[in-house]
């Protein structure tokens, strides 16, 4: 968990920061544009991610899960430093966004590995009358990630005057975040590997191609995946990451009142995560997963209408508040739903493929696509289209998947 926590405030605290980042490695231009671009660079670090779970999830399911782990945190940590240390465009011209770009695509290939491996750890290592609990305990650790970053771009935004965050204010949390890096490591590299793994023969039972296995026997679980993350995804890094610069740059609403509304967001996840985690192991997984769909279906649209008309900061926290509702019984229940659905032996890459190909594909452009939404159309609450259209895209796969057996499923 504190692994994951550290991976992924790395890799998010970029979205808090992009109007800051936009306007110091673009060209100026105005500032939908120049939001856009961030988001852009934002987008590109999952196009790596699937290229990173193919990788690092074949690793995985050969050599152990410990083993990628503890090369995502390296990676990470390396990368993500790495990009509070970049100048400036003023400085160094083009070559500032080009370095940019390749310290995403390295944190989109860490976090390829990262979640899936987390995630195939906690719950192999789970009882088996608490599997729903430990998988919640994975989303957990990422929502305490969100709200570690969004505290820190809080305190960034009350503690710096404007122009001292945009000249130098928003490189602080990336070189720091390295600091952790050294516990996560220790702790990762003196764990244990998983009881499932150890257990299963080294020459008979480890697979020699896991990525060919996972995309040919296993492709419909994998297929099942994919379609069941893309609205937790769209949601998530539409109402997160997307929101912050949408309600201060285009609502004109004070950045405080932006990020305290998805820190409200984050503080309800953490609640109903390990609730719902909990529930899930005594009356199924299934149910929470439907609710969640049907309703980001259902107040997608007039969360968005509220904000639009009302553009004050009270009407970002109730937006938040209700996304971190939803969001938070996708999250107790999906890590554990997910796992079950694959075998041991390539659980880790099928996971991950799955997974990381849904939110490449759809949640790391959400921000962007909102934000085109927003400028091509000239609504404000378009962005909310795009994730009811998830919504339903997400629901129709639930509704029509038959739950594996969660008495059974991860000991296959």
């Amino acid at each position: 968990m504190i692994g994951n926590w550290f991976e992924l405030f790395d890799f998010i605290i970029y979205g808090y920061f992009a109007a800051q980042i936009g306007k110091a490695m673009f060209p100026a231009a105005d500032p939908v544009t120049v939001i856009l671009s961030s988001f852009a660079t934002y987008g590109v670090g999952f196009v790596m991610r699937p290229v990173g779970s193919m990788v690092l999830g074949s690793l995985g399911d050969r050599h152990g899960r410990k083993a990628a782990l503890v090369f995502t945190m390296l990676l990470m940590a390396g990368s993500t430093c790495a990009t509070g240390l970049i100048p400036s465009y003023a400085s160094i011209g083009l070559a500032a966004p080009i370095l940019l770009v390749i310290c995403r695509l390295l944190q989109g290939f860490a976090a390829g590995g990262e979640w899936g491996g987390a995630t195939t750890f906690l719950v192999e290592y789970a009882p088996a009358h608490r599997r729903g609990l430990f998988g919640a305990l994975q989303q957990l650790s990422t929502s305490l990630a969100i709200v570690s970053a969004v505290s820190v771009a809080l305190l960034l935004n009350l503690a710096l005057s404007p122009e001292a965050l945009q000249s130098w204010g928003w490189r602080l949390p990336f070189i720091a975040g390295v600091a952790v890096a050294p516990l996560g490591f220790y702790l990762r590299a003196n764990v244990p590997e998983t009881p499932n793994f150890r257990a299963e023969d080294e020459d008979a039972a480890r697979p020699h191609h896991p990525l060919r296995e996972a995309l040919t026997e296993h492709r419909r679980a994998v297929l099942t995946i994919f379609g069941l993350v893309i609205i937790w995804t769209v949601a998530g890094y539409t109402f997160g990451a997307f929101l912050v610069s949408f309600a201060t740059q285009v609502l004109k609403v004070d950045p405080s009142w932006a990020l305290t509304g998805t820190l409200v967001g984050a503080l309800v996840n953490i609640v109903v995560i390990p609730l719902t985690g909990w529930a899930s192991d005594n009356v199924g997984r299934k149910p929470f997963l439907i609710a969640s769909a049907l309703g980001f279906l259902l107040v997608s649209v007039p969360l968005f209408q509220l904000m639009a008309s009302q553009r004050t900061g009270m009407s970002v926290v109730v937006t938040t508040a209700c996304a971190g509702l939803f969001s938070g019984m996708f999250s107790g229940v999906a890590p554990t739903f997910l796992c079950e659905l694959l075998p041991t032996r390539v659980r880790y890459t099928a996971l991950s493929v799955g997974y990381n190909m849904a939110v490449m594909l759809f949640g790391g452009f959400a921000p962007f696509i909102a934000t085109l939404l927003v400028q091509q159309t000239g609504m404000l609450i378009a962005p909310a289209f795009y994730i009811t259209a998830c919504a339903a895209i997400s629901l129709c796969v639930i509704v029509s998947l038959r739950a594996p057996d969660p008495r059974t499923a991860i000991d296959q």
